[in-house]
């Protein structure tokens, strides 16, 4: 988890400088491709093919010692095979009269399903520049409608601006952020069936085998920070998983079936109710996790903070967080986060108790030290929203395949 951290860290470093230098201060210089060049750069945590530029363009690189040049792609750095780029040619310079290349990217993106091809100007009789590879999220400069009210979107790619059909892409309608508390085997809920936060063993397989099947990438909320500040590329086909309370059904159930696949995901601990020796499973009570269960699940789960004594209601059934004073809150905020560094020493995202927060809350969390807050607002993470008020979505156990695809996909939540 720390070296994940140190290279997303190094990432959001680079993509928030203000221009492309070479670690020797090199600033970049225009190139032009020779033939047509695969391009590759880093999309969530992996290194994979983008897509291509024509030959003949022109991009900015930075020539670095490697058998490759760096250039600006999305919000972080791509590659391109030195082999397939030489000095422009006489005179020749880059057309920048179709904007400002020093324009702020937006907090808009663009989606893409398919090889997606990418022009000079905004028509599709312009001359080619390249493509964009299937499952890519891209920042957009820009939107305009063509003679024939066709929108385009405006893009950069190595301080190039090109465009992009909107018959080839979408806009990113947000991230979901999926929201687990409770998983129990259909035979043995006798107390919880009809409680909504609790799911099948049944259905949350079905779910994790549908997102693994459709392609989906799980992230960790220092990719989603990423996101929603703009500083990293992720792909298009992506979900974040998480789990509130720490209950023990999490290990038992939940953790073996992520594992299975490969998906990681994101456990909201009440630092106070952390368990000092397992219990013996009884799925008729509300368990929680021990210490030594949560460093079991540690190689799927990242432990972040649902508070410390404050998940809890008052008499007439609201949260307590709700009455509480700033101080307060932001004394149980900090108890929570100095308590979890036994499982992560960057405990930097939190998840209000029961959704509650107010502008006390709102600002504790931040003076507290965390990054981002997730409330129980049902909607999707888009780009520039407020750090500590992020949406997220419910599956529930009744809920069909189907329903899940429509909640998930890239459709505007109403």
């Amino acid at each position: 988890m720390f070296i994940r951290f140190i290279i997303l860290l190094m990432m959001f470093s680079f993509s928030a400088s203000a221009s492309l230098l070479s670690e020797q201060g090199v600033p970049a210089q225009y190139m032009q491709t020779t033939e047509d060049a695969a391009i590759w750069a880093q999309v969530g945590d992996e290194v994979v093919n983008v897509g291509n530029i024509r030959a003949g363009q022109i991009i900015a690189v930075v020539p670095i010692k490697a058998d490759y040049y760096e250039f600006r792609f999305g919000f972080g750095t791509g590659f391109i095979d030195k082999e397939h780029l030489e000095p422009v040619q006489g005179k020749q310079r880059v057309e920048d009269s179709l904007g400002d290349l020093n324009k702020p990217l937006s907090n808009q993106n663009l989606i893409t399903w398919k090889d997606t091809p990418v022009y000079n100007a905004p028509s599709s009789g312009s001359a080619p520049f390249g493509t964009l590879s299937d499952n890519l999220r891209y920042p957009i400069l820009n939107k305009l409608k063509d003679r024939l009210n066709q929108t385009w979107f405006q893009i950069r790619i190595g301080n190039r601006l090109a465009w992009v059909s909107s018959l080839d892409a979408q806009e990113d309608s947000g991230l979901p952020i999926l929201t687990y508390h409770h998983i129990l085997r259909d035979e043995e809920n006798t107390r919880f069936r009809h409680t909504s936060t609790t799911t099948s063993v049944r259905a949350f397989s079905n779910q994790m085998t549908w997102l693994r099947d459709q392609g989906y990438t799980t992230l960790t909320l220092y990719q989603v920070e990423g996101y929603v500040r703009n500083k990293i590329n992720l792909p298009a086909r992506a979900v974040a998983i998480t789990f509130d309370d720490g209950l023990k059904s999490v290990s038992r159930y939940a953790y073996p079936i992520l594992k299975e696949y490969g998906f990681n995901a994101t456990a909201f601990i009440i630092s106070s109710r952390i368990k000092r020796h397992p219990q013996k499973w009884d799925p008729k009570s509300l368990q929680f996790m021990s210490v030594s269960e949560l460093k079991g699940i540690q190689d799927v789960f990242d432990v972040q903070s649902h508070t410390h004594f404050l998940h809890r209601v008052d008499a007439n059934k609201h949260p307590i967080l709700l009455s509480r004073s700033y101080h307060v809150i932001l004394f149980d905020f900090q108890r929570s986060r100095r308590d979890l560094t036994q499982f992560n020493p960057h405990v930097l995202y939190l998840s209000y108790p029961f959704g509650a927060y107010n502008d006390s809350a709102v600002k504790a969390a931040n003076d507290a030290g965390f990054h981002l807050a997730v409330t129980t607002v049902k909607g999707k993470v888009k780009p520039g929203d407020n750090p500590f008020l992020l949406k997220r979505l419910y599956i529930l156990r009744t809920d069909s395949l189907e329903t899940m695809s429509r909640l998930i996909s890239n459709q505007p939540q109403g």
